[in-house]
């Protein structure tokens, strides 16, 4: 927490609302923004023309808050863009803030962005922002690399990778600055507007300064029936839109001259986005499968050599050689592997007829002459996991990968299970590797299904950390097999919890992962209507 702001920085923000049929969150939105105290000016509400109530709702906060304007619009912009350019237009304080009405601003947040703006005479401050999963309360931290520590950047030019906080709601803006520039929010409907106001305030080149304070909750709702933009990916025009703004962001960096933030722009794009959309490629149906790997193919073809021109073996890079290798979807699971987090590069390891590794004998054109060189810390080492139900005997195998895991030497691997949802309650083992016969390396435990009941029960993630001869670690994740008598759930006696309820099963990404159920009050709870979560 900051102290108290200066008298000089009292009334100095305005924070920007906006919602549209959103009156079950608006008022926590302004509330957490009137709550950042006295360097609030004014919390300026913007409507999208609602049909639910809500802009009653926050007329009735206003009558009892001077602070608080309320803007209502007479038709329905269709975008995030519209509104936001309307709470700007209204701005009256010297710097401005965006809020969405189904987010907070955590405690503190304008004081942290504020006192480092004025300390730094940045015209653009921003801050952590955190993705909270709701009902769960898990919290993951967005870009948390870029905000590790305070930091002044001159231009963005000198820390290219601003570019990949494609998020407008993080950050303090100097109000004179936005508006000498012309620096608008796309109007109208245009999903993904952050990623182009975002391209259009580094193009004009501001000075910047980093907090590592939490400035902001993006509220994740998965179980609602009207999802936002980024998580209602289903349909493939979400992915036209976003390779159209992905487009449009390096169309504004490159005709500003910023040549290294527009390709870093198409080096984020390979890095997060495809393989965001890649890793769900397998659960959509053979339609959008086609008309996603058209559109693709398309969008990479514009890349130039400057583009491709990183490391061939990335998993970013190695995704888009093999689409436009291919003319029709292929590979499709394997390539969910690759785009995992940590990325995996499963069998079979194909070569060329003269020995060069290749990315399978169907594709011998796709060459990877650098994987096998890449430090073990950046290698896609891939990890097989077998779980059988019966005996409770975790099977682990660490593949060969083209002779550069021989060369490390696996030492062992330290066996985590995390659990999902509550941070930090982790379990861990560490197992010695050892050789098989084939040229892998094994390791088996049983599951400590007794201690992970007593821990918590849930869903609890497995993730492995491989230490090699030299020290050198590398976490990866362990991808599920599946098979006769493997990921089946089961009913284990227990002596302390009476019954514990196991059901193993591969995550979207592939990996193994556990829901774990203990107890009378866990099984009664299943049995009156969440059975079929357990079922296969």
């Amino acid at each position: 927490m900051h102290p108290d702001p200066s008298p000089a920085d009292a009334g100095a923000v305005s924070v920007v609302v906006i919602g549209h049929d959103d009156a079950a969150h608006v008022a926590d939105a302004v509330r957490s923004a009137l709550g950042q105290g006295p360097a609030v000016r004014e919390v300026v509400a913007v409507d999208d023309c609602s049909t639910d109530g809500s802009a009653e709702l926050l007329e009735r906060l206003a009558a009892a808050e001077p602070r608080l304007r309320v803007v209502g619009l007479p038709v329905n912009s269709g975008g995030c863009g519209t509104p936001r350019n309307t709470g700007l237009d209204a701005a009256a304080a010297p710097y401005v803030m965006f809020l969405d009405s189904d987010d907070v601003l955590p405690p503190g947040a304008v004081d942290a962005l504020l006192a480092a703006a004025r300390e730094t005479e940045a015209q653009v401050t921003g801050g952590l922002c955190v993705r909270r999963e709701l009902p769960s309360g898990r919290e993951v931290p967005w870009e948390p690399a870029l905000y590790a520590s305070p930091a002044v950047v001159a231009r963005p030019a000198d820390r290219p990778r601003l570019v990949r906080d494609t998020l407008s709601v993080n950050k303090l803006y100097a109000t004179d600055f936005l508006r000498a520039h012309g620096i608008r929010f796309p109007d109208g409907r245009f999903p993904y507007e952050d990623m182009v106001f975002t391209a259009r305030v580094w193009a004009a080149a501001p000075r910047v300064a980093l907090v590592p304070d939490r400035v902001y909750v993006w509220h994740v709702r998965r179980a609602t029936p009207r999802l936002s933009i980024s998580l209602d990916r289903t349909g493939v025009d979400n992915w036209r839109a976003r390779t159209h703004a992905c487009r449009t962001a390096h169309a504004i960096l490159l005709d500003a001259g910023e040549k290294g933030l527009a390709r870093a722009v198409r080096t984020k794009f390979l890095d997060h986005d495809l393989r965001m959309y890649v890793r769900e490629l397998p659960l959509r149906d053979e339609a959008y499968r086609r008309a996603w790997w058209a559109h693709t193919r398309a969008h990479l073809a514009e890349y130039d050599a400057a583009d491709r021109s990183g490391d061939p073996a990335a998993p970013g890079m190695l995704l888009a050689r093999v689409l436009l290798a291919s003319p029709e979807p292929r590979d499709l699971p394997r390539l969910r592997e690759l785009a995992a987090r940590p990325s995996r590069l499963c069998p079979p390891y194909a070569r060329t007829a003269d020995g060069m590794p290749c990315w399978s004998a169907e594709l011998p054109e796709v060459t990877l002459e650098t994987l096998p060189e890449r430090p073990v810390r950046l290698l896609p080492l891939a990890v097989d996991a077998e779980l059988r139900a019966r005996t409770r005997l975790l099977r682990l195998r660490l593949h060969e990968l083209y002779g550069a895991v021989g060369r490390a030497g696996p030492v062992d691997a330290e066996v985590e299970w995390r659990h999902r949802d509550r941070a930090g309650l982790v379990l861990r083992r560490t197992l010695p590797l050892r050789p098989a016969a084939d040229g892998a390396w094994t390791a088996a435990t049983p599951v400590p299904l007794e201690r992970l009941a007593s821990l918590g029960t849930g869903a609890w993630d497995l993730r492995l950390r491989l230490r090699f001869r030299d020290g050198a670690t590398r976490t990866v994740s362990a991808h599920a097999l599946t098979g006769p008598g493997l990921l089946r759930p089961r009913a284990t006696p227990s002596p302390h919890h009476g019954l514990i309820l196991v059901r193993p099963y591969a995550t979207h990404g592939g990996a193994l992962a556990l829901r774990v159920a203990a107890g009378p009050q866990d099984a009664r709870r299943l049995l009156t209507g969440r059975l079929r979560r357990w079922l296969p």
